[in-house]
């Protein structure tokens, strides 16, 4: 049995495990829905209720560190009790279509999942026995019924992608369309939540932003490591800010909301931000919360008086843990015994006695208010996964193909005039399910032909914030589980680096079938290899064919076109496929290839895309040459001069299953690959395609030979046919590997 399999096995044990995980699943929820359009305050039931909600839910949380803790493990305890009483809000708020919900900070997931069970979406019992021990409950927000489809991963990456889900969602519904982000006091500084406010501003997104400012962050306290007041950052990049005193009094956020959902709606994007109340001295907030001998202990044994004013965060940290929950308030006002809480935890307490302070048990009225709503009866909310990868997306027939006119073989062309054919005609078939996301350079990716057939809210330009704009794109991608083509076009050397976070997402976003996998996205990678003009490195992307390969296990496609005619097919290809893509695309005008013996063009508009195309074939060769993307001119010159060497044109990946043993019996005296990419330095040893026919090869007698970059620092600022001459991609180098095999 090989490693492949035996790993499928195991990935396939593990899924049996999961209780949450599939293609459908059905919940039976409690009905505690709140119309974000209805005017006016919450009832006092409705408020019992959801106080209720929360600290069922803060309940759960606490049994779920508690189990934890019998394996010595920990969790960010603080920040989940933290999350709970806005989320509970929020939950009650969503419809999970057209009102819907992500987190920045996803470390917070054992608040997100005990919501979920207090609402019973989820089994408590479940929740608490199996988080962090498994696949469905696992340590960061990840997909399950009434859960986000946005997974959470760094700090600050999901306010852009909600951004992109808002946009998407509006102009799937129109008015109505809301989604509210959580997030926390850290991650609103990193670049692309920055970026991601500039954008919500600038596309006026109908989203809200839910800050929960609590004044503590992993080592320290803001003060110590950020002292940075957020609000006047974000309101200069368009966000209006909704201060609250406190997010964990129910009546005062449900009217942020409300104000909120009116101003999305009106294309404004707003932060709620608790300002958190000064000057309460410790013993009026013993009184507010019930628990006067708590505090009172508490203060007695660190030496301060409860007459001590005190700053109160608007959301707490730790919150109705009391014990916990005093540490970090006197932490936060740098008194005596205060501790962090960010890495929460149960270790070596007691949860009874936890369980029984006051601000953990219900009053008479909240826990008749809940028992009433479990009374009620319940709603039914199915969940669906997303399509399998490689389902039937937009799909263009052969009839509407044949009115499309391409670059004919006899002057060279850029394979970019196939793309702008390709993505024009999935526009104009298509405008109400195509976005595309730009950085002011679809004039030059050619992305500006598809634009003209989309509508304003289909079409989003963001300058030159590349790694925004990729995570937008994602964003996009989960505003619909339907038919959809979102695009992102940029340079592909900003691929290998600014925009790489929106690649890296793909690893983290898990289906609701439990496979992490590409979304229903294409980043398009212009520009790639030496192809780049005469831009000596500004334009460069030496590396991106093992930057494709790289994150192969999570797409459906990677496209490597040839030809401007091969552009044109591939962007059919993956716009009729459901699934992540990556395309890449050179610059510089190259030969439409020919069939052998023929002026014709080696495809046709009309016809499949293939993995491989059998560009050169002899009677009796033994010998091959495999080639991806843009250098296939040159391998088959050197066929027709040899007339004895094969020649297969690679268009994409992953390969046929069984094509690379094929060509290794097909061919016994040798295969010569080549690409216009890096492939090897003596330090790394082979990568690229290089690497991979290498790997494969392992066990047989085949000699192999790899043409392609070797040493990327010293080379012209010429065209490509020169630079190509410097790296030694050249026909007389691939006819001397050839015969040297």
């Amino acid at each position: 049995m090989t490693t492949w399999s035996q790993q499928q096995e195991r990935n396939q044990d593990l899924l049996a495990q999961a209780r949450y995980l599939g293609q459908r699943i059905e919940s039976a929820p409690i009905d505690l829905a709140i119309d974000p359009t209805a005017a006016g305050p919450l009832s006092d039931e409705t408020v019992l209720a959801l106080e209720a909600g929360q600290i069922e839910a803060a309940r759960i949380a606490l049994r779920t560190l508690a189990s934890l803790a019998e394996i010595n493990e920990l969790d960010h305890l603080g920040g989940g009790l933290d999350l709970i009483p806005a989320f509970a809000l929020t939950l009650a708020m969503a419809d999970h279509d057209k009102v819907t919900y992500t987190f920045e900070h996803a470390h917070t997931s054992v608040g997100h999942y005990s919501v979920l069970a207090a609402w019973e979406y989820l089994d408590a019992e479940w929740v608490i026995q199996t988080f962090r021990r498994g696949l469905d409950i696992a340590g960061h927000v990840s997909w399950l019924p009434g859960g986000t489809p946005l997974n959470g991963g760094r700090l600050g990456v999901m306010i852009p992608a909600a951004v992109g889900q808002a946009l998407g969602l509006r102009a799937r519904h129109g008015r109505g369309a809301w989604v509210i982000c959580h997030c926390g006091d850290a991650g609103w500084i990193s670049g692309q939540a920055l970026n991601g406010f500039n954008g919500a501003d600038l596309h006026q997104a109908p989203i809200t932003f839910v800050m929960h400012r609590n004044g503590i962050q992993l080592s320290n306290t803001n003060r110590k490591i950020m002292d940075k007041d957020p609000r006047p950052i974000i309101a200069s990049l368009g966000v209006e800010i909704l201060e609250v005193p406190s997010l964990l009094d129910v009546r005062s956020l449900h009217a942020a909301y409300q104000a909120a959902y009116q101003l999305a709606q009106t294309g404004k994007p707003t932060l709620i931000y608790p300002t958190g109340q000064t000057g309460q001295a410790l013993s009026a907030l013993a009184q507010a919360w019930g628990i006067e001998a708590d505090m009172q202990a508490f203060a007695a044994a660190h030496d301060v008086s409860l007459d001590t004013p005190v700053w109160v965060p608007g959301s707490l940290m730790s919150y109705r843990d009391v014990e916990c929950m005093l540490e970090c308030l006197f932490y936060v006002n740098d008194l005596p015994g205060g501790k962090g809480h960010h890495d929460g935890h149960m270790k070596g307490r007691d949860l009874d006695t936890v369980l029984a302070n006051p601000m953990l048990t219900p009053s008479p009225a909240q826990a008749d208010a809940w028992a009433a709503v479990l009374a009620r009866p319940r709603r039914t909310v199915v969940t669906t996964a997303r399509p399998a990868p490689g389902s039937a997306n937009l799909v263009v027939t052969d009839e509407r193909v044949r009115s499309v006119k391409l670059p004919m073989p006899g002057k060279p062309v850029s394979a970019r005039a196939g793309v702008a054919a390709g993505y024009g005609l999935i526009a104009e078939t298509f405008p109400e399910q195509m976005f595309v996301v730009s950085c002011d350079l679809d004039p030059s990716t050619k992305l500006d032909q598809a634009r003209k057939f989309l509508a304003p809210d289909h079409q989003f330009e963001l300058s030159i914030e590349e790694q925004v704009a990729a995570i937008i794109a994602n964003g996009l991608a989960m505003s619909t589980p339907g038919p959809s083509l979102p695009v992102f076009s940029t340079f592909a050397a900003f691929f290998e680096g600014i925009a790489r976070e929106g690649l890296e997402m793909w690893r983290y976003h898990r289906n609701l079938n439990g496979v992490n996998e590409g979304l229903n996205v294409t980043f398009h990678m212009s520009h790639v290899g030496a192809c780049t003009g005469r831009d000596h490195f500004s334009g460069w992307s030496l590396d991106w064919i093992t930057l494709a390969l790289g994150y192969l296990p999570y797409l459906h496609r990677f496209y490597a076109p040839a030809d401007a005619r091969a552009a044109f097919l591939a962007v059919r290809d993956l716009a009729a496929h459901y699934g992540g893509h990556l395309i890449g695309i050179p610059r510089d005008n190259l030969p439409i290839l020919t069939r052998q013996g023929s002026d014709a063009p080696l495809w046709q508009a009309d016809e499949p895309w293939t993995a491989v195309t059998a560009y050169r074939t002899f009677p009796n060769a033994r010998k091959a040459i495999l080639v991806v993307g843009a250098p296939a001119c040159l391998a088959g010159a050197v066929a027709e001069q040899k007339q004895s060497v094969d020649v297969h044109v690679v268009n994409g990946f992953p390969l046929p299953e069984s094509v690379l043993a094929q060509w290794f019996e097909q061919y016994p005296d040798g295969l010569v690959t080549v690409e216009d990419g890096l492939i090897a330095t003596p330090e790394t040893g082979l990568r690229g395609f290089a690497g991979l026919v290498r790997t494969a090869v392992h066990g047989r007698s085949v000699p192999l030979a790899h043409i392609g970059i070797v040493d990327p620092r010293v080379a012209p600022s010429d065209g490509h046919y020169e630079t190509w001459a410097h790296f030694g991609i050249t026909e007389s180098a691939i006819a001397a590997a050839v015969d040297d095999l």
